[in-house]
């Protein structure tokens, strides 16, 4: 039996933790709040701030873990590199989950270090730099906070009487004590696909069938699977998912995020973990779902290959208000009497507007209409109403 530390605790490390469970580990989940998803789950948890180095540092003497996992950006992560010295295994390496935590980093390995087809881009630490920066770059163009999550602190900038407010938004939305945005060009994209690469440390590396998907605030609202796209673009996005993921090692999930146009793929993000758009692989869209595969590959487990089961969308479900008091859904056994509909409920004990609670997912056929279902998950998650 392992002991894995869990570092971040929402839900998507609470999925983690039921599929790693399944295989008889032990699980610790961490996070800055009491009874975050993934600790009503796990063996044990722990409430600190994990940007303390002192006290991850106590929490790795105390538990011993074999595994550490992170699942936010929010961690001081140039700590992992000792952990991994010491013998901890590091998910998906400490290089990895050093660098992605950080947009610059991951960004400029990829343009400049690996020759991967990017948007153009600049930095900015100051107001005055960004002001140049956008002029530089040009309106439109998309701004982000180089440590945030969810979407926090990311926005598109239309028009000159927006750069004010961007740059606000960006400093409100960064996570951590990292105060530095990216500024991209905006990308005249058909489609954005998050890629779910999973990379092993004895077999190779997997691809799921690309996943469509749609954000607002630049949260992620519905996505689905799989998303039709031209059979040489996707090889191209594979080959650059397995460019990147090679260099910065390690064995794992990964949700390498694509811009799609008419004839081209743009590389966008990364994420050394489960992602939340992968979210609709608990619709059986994949023999095996997102968290499952990465249980697996943590673990050392073999992933012989993975196959569409059926085609699925999910819907996220959001609260509307802010309260500190566990919220009531009301409105799932609504949802759960249409047909191919299922419903997670995260488990999150407090809300504020736009936060994601749950989610409602649809499946049909491999074939299945993808607009249908994406409908269908849309009326789903309609039915939910937070209180």
């Amino acid at each position: 039996m392992k002991t894995i530390l869990l570092l971040g605790s929402g839900e998507l490390g609470k999925e983690f933790v039921i599929a790693v469970k399944r295989y008889g580990h032990r699980v610790v989940a961490v996070d800055s709040y009491s009874n975050a998803p993934a600790m009503q789950v796990a063996d044990d948890f722990r409430v600190i701030s994990m940007l303390d180095g002192e006290s991850l540092d106590a929490i790795v003497a105390e538990i011993q873990p074999d595994i550490i996992v992170p699942e936010i950006e929010a961690i001081r992560t140039e700590k992992l590199f000792a952990y991994e010295a010491s013998g901890i295994h590091v998910v998906p390496s400490s290089r990895a989950a050093n660098m992605t935590m950080n947009r610059k980093a991951i960004r400029d390995l990829a343009s400049q270090e690996l020759g991967l087809r990017t948007a153009r881009y600049m930095y900015a630490t100051t107001e005055e730099q960004f002001v140049a920066a956008v002029q530089e770059i040009g309106i439109p163009c998309v701004v982000k906070p180089l440590m945030s999550s969810s979407g926090k602190g990311q926005s598109i900038v239309r028009n000159a009487s927006e750069v004010q407010a961007s740059w606000d938004y960006a400093m409100q939305g960064s996570r951590g004590d990292l105060k530095e945005v990216i500024i991209e060009e905006f990308i005249r994209f058909e489609s954005e696909i998050t890629l779910l690469t999973v990379t092993q440390s004895n077999g190779h590396t997997l691809y799921c069938p690309p996943i469509g998907h749609r954000q607002e605030r630049g949260d992620y609202q519905e996505s689905w699977m799989p998303h039709v796209m031209d059979p040489a673009l996707l090889l191209k996005a594979q080959n650059m998912a397995n460019t990147v993921t090679k260099a910065l090692t390690g064995a794992g999930i990964w949700g390498v995020e694509f811009f799609l146009t008419s004839d081209d793929v743009y590389f966008s993000e990364l994420s050394p973990r489960p992602h939340d758009t992968g979210m609709v692989t608990l619709a059986g869209t994949n023999n095996l779902n997102e968290f499952e595969l990465h249980a697996r590959a943590v673990l050392g487990y073999p992933i012989p290959s993975i196959t569409l089961e059926r085609a699925g969308a999910s819907v996220v479900i959001l609260a509307n208000t802010e309260s500190s008091e566990p919220p009531t859904l009301r409105g799932v056994e609504t949802a759960l009497l249409m047909p191919e509909i299922e419903v997670r409920v995260f488990g999150k004990p407090s809300t504020r507007p736009y936060r994601r609670m749950g989610v409602a997912l649809s499946y049909g056929a491999p074939d299945a209409n993808i607009d249908a279902l994406r409908a269908h998950a849309k009326t789903a998650a309609e039915c939910v109403v937070v209180e």
